[in-house]
Formats: C-alpha cells, structure tokens, sequence
C-alpha cells in the first residue's frame, strides 16, 4: 500500500507535467503520427509523456507495478495492485486538433481503481482523487469537490463516445428517456458523470484498463458507479491482458436497462 498523500502529490504533478508536454508538440504546425500493431495511431506526444510519466512514478514507487499503454512489456505483469497509466488518452482528438484528450493515471489497489488523475490540458480541466479519496476538479488552483448528481429517470442526461459511437450503443440509450445527450472524447466522460454533468455514460466498444481506470476513480471519488454492462456487477481491475469488457457509468439512481 502507498502513502496517498505522496500519490496524490506525485500523481497531480505529472499529469500537469505531460501535459504541458503534450501542448507543446500539439502546439506544432505539424508532427508525426505512426499505427502500432492493433493499427490506432500514436504519436510523438504518446511517447513523450508516457517517458516522463513513468520515470516519474519509478522513481517514486520503485516497488508498486506499473501498467502503461505504449510499453507493450508490462502488458504481460499481473498484480492486483499496481499503477496504471494512458499517457495520451483520446490520440484521435489530439491528431484531428479537437482537445478533448487526455492524461490518466490511476492506482489500482486489490481490482479496484481508488486514486487517479485525469487531465485535459486542452480544456485546462484537472480531476484528481485527494489523498483522503474524494474527487475534486482544481479550478485556478482551488479544489471543488465532485459529486454525482441525483438523476431523473424520466429526463436523464447522456454522454457518449465521440469517436466510437455505433448503433448499438445509440439502440442502448434508446431505452432510456433521455432529456438530452452529449457527446465527448477520452475519459472525459466519467468526469462529466463525476461532476454532475451528465447520468450516465454505456460504453458497447473494446477498451483497456488504461483507458478506463483513472476516470473510474474519479467517478467514485464522487459517488459514482461503474459495472459491467451484461450483468451489472462491480467492474474489476487487473485482469489478464488488461482489456475490459462492455460497460455502463453512472450515478446511483438511474434505472439500468438490461443490453
């Protein structure tokens, strides 16, 4: 187990360090975009922030399990606590230059995401569990804490994929009466249900456990939920090739519909 309060401290700094890394080269008239082998792109901005991210957190916690997307060699670790990193989550919005993308790093204590971070620089928008596990957004450097909002099963507020969304999610949310729906990139829509600005987020689509775990955090260090989305049960970490299956966010008082 680790001290929270250095995570805390260690965590939030490098996120704004990768960051202010990340606008750098987005700030460039141009730069290099590659595929890797499942063909989604990465590019130099990935790299970067992944390199200073997990100096950072090896230097830190030497001794904890470190997870990150573009180090193919930890994908083979198994630990039920470890830390876990998407150094660029949302490459797609970054190439195409629409800022929502963004800095995940979570820790994973037992299969279970209970600290993480999660930074749009872009939108200039950092979540971040605190030491004492409650989820704020730090605005000009004050923290408000983040809670979920109570929802209206009759005039729900929807988010969902913006690069990914497919017909059997729109049939999904059709279930639903929906007041009104938005639409965002990376893992921004967890901290949109965290910060009560939206019900529900159901994800039909193949994601990973970077992808995922910094905003489960935040989403219940502000009372949130996230479950799987065949049965309902607690989503779980740290399973064997770090892939998740289907999933629903949401805040507690909505009224899951069956897939």
């Amino acid at each position: 187990m680790v001290d929270f309060v250095q995570l805390e401290a260690v965590m939030r700094r490098l996120a704004l360090e990768a960051g202010a890394l990340i606008m750098e080269i987005y700030g460039r008239e141009d730069f290099e975009v590659k595929s890797k082998s499942d063909e989604s792109p990465v590019t130099i901005a990935d790299e970067t922030a992944d390199a200073h991210i997990s100096a950072g957190l090896r230097a830190a916690f030497p001794d904890v399990t470190l997870v990150t997307e573009e180090q193919s060699a930890s994908h083979s670790a198994q630990a039920e606590t470890f830390l876990i990193v998407d150094p660029l989550d949302g490459t797609k919005e970054f190439i195409k230059r629409r800022g929502e993308f963004t800095v995940n790093i979570a820790y994973v204590e037992n299969g279970v995401p209970v600290r993480g971070v999660v930074y749009a620089p872009a939108k200039e928008r950092l979540f971040y569990t605190r030491a004492d596990g409650v989820s704020v957004e730090e605005i000009d450097g004050a923290q408000r804490d983040m809670r979920v909002t109570t929802p209206d099963n009759g005039a729900l507020m929807v988010v969902a994929s913006k690069s990914h969304r497919d017909q059997a999610t729109d049939d999904y949310i059709n279930k639903y009466a929906v007041k009104d729906m938005t639409s965002a990139g990376s893992s921004l829509k967890f901290c949109l249900v965290a910060a009560g600005e939206a019900d529900i987020y159901p994800r039909l689509g193949r994601t990973m456990e970077w992808d995922t775990a910094a905003g489960d955090a935040v989403l219940r260090g502000a009372g949130g939920k996230m479950v799987r989305f065949d049965d309902h049960e607690t989503f779980q970490y740290g399973k064997p090739g770090y892939e998740n299956t289907f999933f629903i966010a949401y805040a507690p008082g909505v009224e899951l519909k069956a897939g």
